[in-house]
């Protein structure tokens, strides 16, 4: 007689909290940008400190030149996107200019100030990641709406 199923116990039902946690898209977003931010920061950082390049332009081509590690990153660990990339990619793109051209201005406005292009840069990423986040989510790596019905049955499987 074969032997009976385990009933699952309820540590085996419980669901981590740590689990919980990175399961949110927020929290994804967050890792996957705080990333992207070190690599867009470190970039800005050589332009501009190292080989000496004006403010707006280091910032402006730093952001551009780390377009294809942050687009993969939020892709991927942030919002596992599985839309189609031609589509995802246009809209990106189009996001990333609003973000190029108020990144450049906001670092170039307080390079004059005490906080200098630094700051600028912090400034700017804080005011770009609230409106990036709904963005990506709802629109860049957004997959085609279900009707009403397709919801429904989907929950009751």
């Amino acid at each position: 007689m074969p032997a009976a199923a385990e009933e699952p116990t309820d540590q085996h039902r419980r669901v981590s909290p740590v689990r919980v946690f990175f399961d949110h898209s927020v929290v994804r977003y967050l890792i996957a940008g705080g990333l992207a931010f070190i690599v867009d920061f470190t970039l800005l950082w050589l332009l501009h400190e190292v080989f000496g390049w004006v403010t707006w332009l280091a910032a402006a081509v730093a952001f551009l030149v780390s377009f294809v590690f942050t687009y993969t990153i939020q892709r991927v660990l942030g919002f596992s996107s599985q839309v189609p990339h031609g589509p995802a990619l246009i809209k990106y793109t189009l996001l990333v200019v609003v973000n190029t051209v108020a990144t450049s201005l906001i670092v170039a406005l307080v390079d004059q100030s005490p906080l200098s292009w630094a700051g600028g840069k912090i400034i700017a990423t804080a005011v770009t990641t609230v409106w990036n986040y709904f963005a990506y989510r709802y629109w860049v790596f957004a997959g085609p709406r279900r009707s009403s019905t397709a919801a429904e049955a989907a929950r009751e499987d």
